[in-house]
């Protein structure tokens, strides 16, 4: 089969972008040929440039003729859109409909109805968007980049392609990455007819590792809807029990960096290649992951799985389901830093289940997120969109 995809890359890498090239690789490991079409925001320099990104936002022609021709040179079958904001705009549908050829569309976050991705403001969940016409508490509290004017825009995005049927019609098969998220965007209006849940995966099995490490594992970004507030605010109570490494950067590095510098033992290593991640992940104890938004997956949650490591998350939308309490990790109320704490005091001293947590953990890994029924998954809908 061959399959164009299509991705808008972030100025600071994330977990979708990991998806889109472990799906390519996965792809063409089982012998299909793909192309991929992808624009950066490192782009988006200038104020001109801002501006026009602005513009184009909500319908680029530039971006729908340019689909038009890798269409016409590659000849796909299917063309999977992974993120298509800001730069490539919703004209990229009208194209593949001019050319005659099905859409997937994987949802890898909510800004089909949020204008910040997150359904998140003011340090919790808020969903005040949901069911307007127009989404106008998001251009009244600046959520997408703190800016009115940008968060207009994004909601014009939203109406305008509302209005038209883009995402009703326009899309064969939405892919979303759990149940739960899956229900949110029917509650925000796409078809559920048209909505297949496929989890995201790891593409290359690390192996179990033993959780030799006197530590715990943050991996993310250091951004306030992670909740590496509450993450700090736990380790200043939990002082050197245990270690927390901190894996990432964003907008709160400044703060994790002199956490580092104040609190006994936690230490910010800022980004680090995959093999290093599995060699941290392999010897950590537990992975924390104290989000305080839905999260649409949790990639990290699934790589701490392979290498049999238990993970403790917030009880919030998908973490919910992702965790098996008591099996596989534990649960703790969102943003409640004392909850968290002793959370993590109840692992370090209950060392015989924790033992049996790594060992499910890495079971659930090998039941549901394995790369080879990822891909039996993706083909399955794909051949439902060809038929």
């Amino acid at each position: 089969m061959k399959i164009l995809q299509l991705h808008n890359f972030y100025k600071i890498s994330g977990g979708e972008d990991v998806v889109v090239r472990a799906e390519k690789n996965v792809l063409e490991a089982h012998g299909n040929s793909v192309a991929l079409l992808d624009v950066d925001n490192d782009a988006i320099a200038s104020k001109f440039s801002q501006a026009m990104t602005a513009v184009n936002a909500i319908y680029s022609h530039a971006s729908k003729q340019r689909v038009l021709q890798e269409i016409n040179r590659f000849r796909p079958d299917i063309v999977h859109v992974h993120n298509f904001f800001p730069l490539l705009s919703p004209a990229v549908y009208d194209a593949c409909r001019e050319a005659r050829v099905p859409v997937v569309q994987t949802l890898h976050n909510f800004r089909l109805f949020c204008s910040n991705s997150f359904f998140y403001r003011d340090g919790k969940v808020c969903e005040d968007c949901m069911g307007k016409f127009f989404p106008t508490p998001a251009v009244v509290h600046a959520c997408y980049r703190d800016s009115h004017v940008g968060s207009a825009v994004v909601g014009t995005m939203q109406t305008v392609h509302r209005i038209r049927g883009t995402w009703r019609d326009r899309v064969e098969r939405y892919i979303a990455l759990t149940d739960f998220a899956r229900n949110k965007f029917i509650e925000g209006g796409l078809p559920a007819n048209k909505i297949t849940v496929k989890p995201n995966f790891v593409s290359v099995d690390p192996g179990c590792g033993e959780g030799r490490g006197d530590y715990a594992l943050f991996v993310g970004r250091l951004s306030p809807e992670k909740g590496i507030e509450t993450l700090i605010t736990a380790w200043e109570k939990l002082g050197d029990r245990i270690g927390l490494k901190i894996i990432g950067d964003g907008p709160l590095s400044p703060t994790v960096e002199q956490a580092a510098t104040r609190i006994p033992g936690v230490e910010w290593m800022g980004r680090q290649s995959q093999n290093q991640l599995q060699a941290l992940l392999k010897n950590a104890q537990v992975l924390i992951f104290p989000s305080l938004w839905y999260e649409t997956f949790g990639l990290v949650v699934i790589e701490a799985y392979a290498a049999g490591v238990p993970v403790i998350a917030s009880n919030l939308g998908t973490m919910s389901l992702l965790i098996d309490p008591g099996r596989t990790g534990l649960l703790f109320r969102a943003g409640d830093a004392q909850d968290l704490q002793e959370r993590v005091e109840w692992m370090l001293s209950h060392p015989q289940e924790v033992k049996k947590m790594r060992q499910e953990a890495r079971r659930e890994f090998e039941s549901k997120y394995t790369a080879t029924q990822n891909y039996q998954q993706l083909m399955e809908i794909y051949e439902t969109v060809r038929s």
